[in-house]
């Protein structure tokens, strides 16, 4: 059994159906990529785990129980999510903001201490922000506020992350440093990572466990990226014609799309 699964869901927004009948089942331990085109329900699948969206049909479960029986607080308690856009309160500082990741842990009895104190400053430091502790949020840069918004989840301190394009306005740079400490977050803590990601390459370099849909919601294949990723399910999923190689410095599958003219001359014949 894993802790996070997802049987015969269908997804909608108002009469907009993005998927029916997904059968998902999350590995405990893993550092699972879900990658496909735009709008075939990536995001949508996230926050159905998240319990942002409640199915349509069937039912996302959580540590054996339907996630839709969890107070909010025992859910926050168990999983965190980085959304794909988040607002800040106006004039709220960088460490108010993390500290509220504290807040699922807080009780009548148990209010601030001094560990949420160096939770949350060990959340700002691995995440490059501790100096921006005393800055409003509303100051930063794209790529400083998504870092803080990455801290936030850390100071939830949940065994499993939901992150929804955790490197979004990040340049390259910040994308590879987000990515590296998310790997370092599954590899030596053990934490169950679930990820959208637009970049094929960073997924397949960085996941444990991959999750390709198409539109509609249909999983197209599921497994370790060096099992599932060939030209074959790039063109299913993305509808392009690519190679296929070994990345040099993982040996994990990277994806080199056919050029223009190769690949214009490949659809006529």
């Amino acid at each position: 059994m894993t802790r996070l699964s997802a049987e015969n869901l269908t997804l909608a927004y108002d009469r907009r159906v993005v998927a029916t009948d997904l059968d998902v089942a999350i590995p405990d331990g893993s550092f699972t990529v879900i990658i496909g085109p735009n709008a075939c329900g990536k995001s949508t699948l996230l926050n159905a785990f998240a319990r942002l969206l409640t199915p349509s049909a069937g039912q996302v479960l959580l540590d054996g129980r339907a996630i839709a029986g969890y107070r909010s607080k025992e859910v926050a308690r168990r999983l965190g999510l980085l959304p794909q856009t988040s607002t800040a309160p106006g004039g709220i500082t960088v460490g108010d903001l993390v500290a509220r990741g504290r807040y699922p842990h807080q009780k009548l009895l148990r209010q601030w201490s001094s560990a949420d104190e160096a939770v949350v400053r060990d959340a700002m430091s691995r995440t490059g922000v501790l100096d921006l502790s005393t800055r409003p949020v509303d100051e930063l840069s794209g790529g400083q506020r998504q870092r803080v918004w990455l801290a936030l989840v850390l100071a939830q301190q949940t065994d499993i992350l939901l992150l929804d394009e955790p490197t979004t306005f990040l340049d390259i740079a910040h994308q590879y440093e987000v990515l590296d400490l998310c790997a370092d977050l599954n590899e030596r803590e053990g934490h169950t990572l679930v990820a959208v990601l637009h970049d094929i390459n960073q997924a397949c370099r960085y996941a444990t466990h991959l999750i390709a849909l198409r539109p509609g919601g249909v999983v197209a294949a599921a497994g370790r990226p060096g099992d599932i990723v060939d030209a074959d399910l790039v063109k299913s999923v993305f509808g392009i014609q690519a190679r296929v190689v070994d990345d040099p410095e993982t040996g994990t599958p990277m994806i080199v799309p056919v050029a223009r003219d190769r690949a214009s001359a490949a659809s006529v014949a």
